[in-house]
Parts: C-alpha cells; structure tokens; sequence
C-alpha cells in the first residue's frame, strides 16, 4: 500500500491555488504547525514548494524535502525564498542532526513515504516540543482526487503508526477526502 509518487511532468498541477486550497488553507497549515520566526522547519514532499511558500515567511530556516530532483529544478524556475534550502533525499534518509527541526509538515505525501524508517527518522530529527502535521488524502475518500484509494491511509492508521514511533496525537480531522494530523514526539 502507498508509495505512489506524483508524476513531475505534471508539476503545474501543483500550483493550483484554488485546488490546493480547497483541501488545506494557507491558514489551516499555519494554525497546525505553529511556526515560529526563529524555527527550522522541513516540508516533506515539498514538490514545487507550494506550501514551502505559505510556511517560510513564518519561519527561520526551511527545508524543502523532495525525493524528485525535476520538482526542485521547477521551485527553482518558479523562485525559492532565501530563507528556503532545498534537499533531494527521501524521507526515510533525512540529512539533518538529531533533534535539529523544530517542525515538520506533509501535504498529500504521507502515502508516498509512509514507514517506519520514514517515521524513525522524522522522530529523530525532530526536537522535543517539535511538531508534525500531516494532510493526506484518506483511505476512506472517493479517489475522486489524489491517488487510488489502494495507495492510501486512513487515519487511524497514520495515527496508529505515529504512536508507535514515539508520537502523540494533538488534534485529528477526517474530511470526505482527506485527514489532518498534529503531533508532538513523546
């Protein structure tokens, strides 16, 4: 199940404010993650940086995470903000110290990286109080939108896998076509 990885050649996808918002509010991301200005905060699967955006006015130091080098390339063109790193790694092989991000967040791409060695290492970098917000598509929707609805999570399931990597679970919502997850690492 997961693991499916969004199609770079369809990157302007990304873009579509009036899509991305009707799943996730530049101001629902912000209330979930509570950046400070001085945090450093990891957008994970930051594809275009479409989110990256909305977060690092807010913030110190952003990392935009990305498995695809294209969808860096695309940022690139489109322009990173200076405070905007990018890293072409996967989520199971963050680059970063122990105890080093003080946020991180998710936007449709827990499918894409959900395991546990992807869990352990967002656990290990982040710090304590840290924070981790996940907006996924659900395995309970339509398949209307996103991946098939074999490539997903429910949230029960994404929270039952953050438990077990040490997580507590802030806030949960489940919506017709995705879930919300805030949590905090024990």
């Amino acid at each position: 199940m997961g693991h499916h990885t969004f199609d770079s050649s369809r990157a302007d996808k990304l873009e579509q404010a009036d899509r991305r918002y009707q799943f996730l509010s530049a101001e629902e991301l912000l209330w979930a993650l509570e950046p400070a200005a001085t945090d450093t905060v990891a957008d994970l699967g930051s594809g275009t940086g479409f989110y990256t955006d909305v977060v690092a006015p807010h913030a110190g130091d952003v990392y935009a995470v990305d498995l695809q080098e294209e969808m860096h390339d695309y940022y690139r063109d489109k322009g990173t903000p200076e405070n905007v790193d990018l890293v072409t790694t996967g989520v199971s092989e963050l680059p970063f110290e122990t105890d080093s991000i003080d946020a991180a967040f998710s936007t449709m791409t827990y499918h894409e990286f959900a395991n546990d060695d992807a869990l352990e290492e967002i656990s290990r970098v982040l710090t304590a109080g840290g924070r981790l917000v996940i907006l996924d598509w659900a395995g309970t929707g339509t398949g209307e939108h996103g991946p098939p609805v074999d490539e997903r999570y429910t949230a029960d399931d994404a929270a039952t896998a953050l438990r077990e990597h040490g997580f507590t679970i802030v806030h949960e919502a489940v919506r017709p076509e995705t879930f919300l997850l805030v949590a905090t690492p024990e």
